[in-house]
């Protein structure tokens, strides 16, 4: 099992910043991608950003490319998401999730189905 706890979300005017933290414990050996996902108040749960524990390969929906950064230290076994010029269309519950399986595929990572571990979520919030 795997246990995945975020912390840093909060309340930010637009055009602001925020850094959320995913910290993996349990059998994080058998991970081999993070994953952040967002949910918004009566709306799906839908793909940010991913990377592979491996290598440096990234993973970023449309609407977050050029904005947010998602990075991770292995050796703490963490992956953060530095969220820039927020909008408040990003306001939302962040989820970290994590994929027990190997892919290069950008598809596999935005699929929620995909990860077999999620945390509980930090709530984000954009005032305009």
């Amino acid at each position: 099992q795997v246990q995945l706890v975020e912390s840093g979300g909060g309340l930010v005017q637009a055009g602001g910043s925020l850094r959320l933290s995913c910290a993996a414990s349990g059998r994080t050996f058998s991970l081999f991608s993070m994953g952040w996902f967002r949910q918004a108040p009566g709306k799906e749960r839908e793909f940010a950003a991913a990377i592979r524990w491996s290598g440096s390969t990234t993973y970023y929906a449309d609407s977050v490319q050029g904005r947010f950064t998602i990075s991770r230290d292995n050796a703490k076994n963490t992956v953060d998401l530095q969220m820039n010029s927020l909008k408040p269309e990003d306001t939302a519950v962040y989820y970290c999730a994590a994929l027990n399986h190997d892919s290069d595929s950008y598809y596999y990572h935005s699929l929620p189905s995909s990860y077999a571990y999620w945390g509980q979520g930090t709530q984000v919030t954009v005032s305009s």
